[in-house]
């Protein structure tokens, strides 16, 4: 642990800047502070403050149990659930989702995700690839792609910051910066790594006198590197002294700060990880909100634990009040901040789940078919988009492909997925999304 002192000024709020920051491990796998927060500032298409939160619900949630009900289908692949009505005529969802059907102006529903893998894995949901013919060092997230094309906003805060827990099973922590690099890891603020983010025992002086010398070692190195792997190094080193000097980051993860009635409607949830996954923490909702609003680009969540192989219907009644208050909440909190047209928000899991309930009482993995929900980021609201059979095997209307709806987010953000690329390790460029996929025109 190291303990930064500096003079005895003081914070507007009366704290005292030489007890501020404590800095330790402040990372991941034991990677040190400027490995997790290296990011190359590069201009993107345009270098306004939009960002991306994305839910990812690891397991993969029943489409036919929360968005996509079949009536007419036989009582083994309908289920007991009941459709209510929304706020957009002619729209049903789920009965055990009030919330949302009371804002459906609000959200849009895809119906009919159509190119999805049976892999428990959140690969595709955070990168829109498919794991296979990946290049070498593997197909980046959609924070790191974020984090290289469009660099910080701030140099206090991270552009990609990860809200979600080392899950038990790890293919659910599978996407990774790929051949981005470390440099372009998401941020994760758990654990150890919140608790210091109070600098301890090295003054300011001592702390400038250290970054003067890594801009030395820093312009040996590109002197003596032909191969650019070093560029970008004081955008790096610079976030990394910035987040250590700045209180920006750790008054956006302070929720003491936090308005009560707000932390109210976000209500408590559940911090005990459910199966092999994530905990139900309603907290990351609102840290997610506070942290784009702050001036990270990507926070990504993960939210229980979906994988209803037996006892589906009940699982579903104890797991969906959950999602539906934290994610109206959030979409609330958005519009009441004026945010809604700046922050993108998409809620899904790795696949749908088979239309027969099995003889447990569950549905088994089915990726032929699955939902998603999106919110805000100036999108075209209150819809749905696609259908699937009579049975909700598979999509009749409408298929839709997880790069479309990456291609969608990333013009959310400004980025033109025609004309962007990023450099593998070979030095080839490759699109950001695969097979030519557009912004979806149902929602931009």
């Amino acid at each position: 642990m190291l303990t930064i002192y500096g003079k005895s000024s003081r914070f507007c709020d009366g704290i005292s800047r030489r007890n501020f920051l404590r800095i330790g491990a402040l990372g991941m796998g034991g990677l040190a502070l400027p490995q997790i927060l290296q990011a190359e500032s590069q201009s993107g298409i345009r270098r306004s403050h939009k960002a991306v939160i994305m839910i990812y619900l690891p397991g993969g949630p029943p489409h036919q149990d929360t968005f996509d009900l079949k009536l007419d289908a036989p009582s083994e692949i309908r289920g007991e659930f009941r459709p209510i009505r929304t706020n957009v005529p002619g729209i049903q969802i789920c009965e055990h989702l009030p919330r949302m059907a009371a804002m459906m102006d609000k959200l849009a529903v895809i119906r009919s995700m159509a190119d999805a893998r049976d892999d428990h894995t959140d690969f595709m949901c955070l990168t829109g690839r498919s794991k296979s013919n990946q290049p070498p060092g593997g197909w980046p997230s959609f924070g790191a792609v974020v984090s290289k094309v469009l660099g910080p906003t701030d140099s206090a805060v991270p552009p990609f910051i990860g809200l979600e827990p080392r899950m038990q099973h790890k293919p659910y922590n599978a996407a990774t910066p790929g051949f981005l690099g470390v440099g372009h890891q998401s941020f994760r603020p758990q654990g150890d790594g919140k608790n210091d983010m109070v600098l301890n025992g090295v003054t300011l002086d001592r702390l400038a006198d250290r970054r003067a010398l890594l801009d030395g070692f820093d312009r040996f190195r590109r002197d003596v590197d032909g191969s650019g792997l070093m560029e970008g190094l004081d955008a790096f080193n610079q976030q990394a002294f910035g987040v250590l000097t700045s209180s920006k980051l750790v008054e956006a993860l302070d929720l003491q700060r936090e308005d009560k009635r707000v932390l109210e409607s976000y209500g408590k949830g559940d911090p005990k990880p459910h199966g092999d996954a994530a905990p139900m923490l309603m907290e990351q909702f609102v840290m997610a909100r506070r942290l784009v609003e702050a001036g990270a680009r990507a926070v990504t969540v993960a939210f229980g634990f979906w994988d209803y192989h037996s006892n589906n219907h009940k699982l579903c009644k104890e797991d969906l009040p959950l999602l539906d208050q934290g994610v109206t909440a959030l979409v609330q909190d958005l519009h009441q901040r004026g945010l809604d047209k700046d922050v993108s928000v998409i809620v899904w899991g790795e696949f749908g789940r088979t239309p027969t309930i099995n003889k447990d009482g569950g549905r088994d993995h089915w990726p032929k078919a699955s939902c998603a929900l999106l919110a805000c980021g100036g999108m075209k609201t209150g819809q749905v988009i696609g259908a699937t059979d009579r049975l909700g095997g598979e999509p009749s209307e409408r298929p839709v492909q997880f790069g479309e709806v990456f291609a969608t987010l990333y013009h959310n953000l400004g980025i033109d997925v025609n004309r962007a690329t990023i450099n593998d390790l070979s030095g080839r460029p490759q699109y950001l999304v695969d097979g030519g996929c557009q912004p979806m025109k149902e929602l931009v």
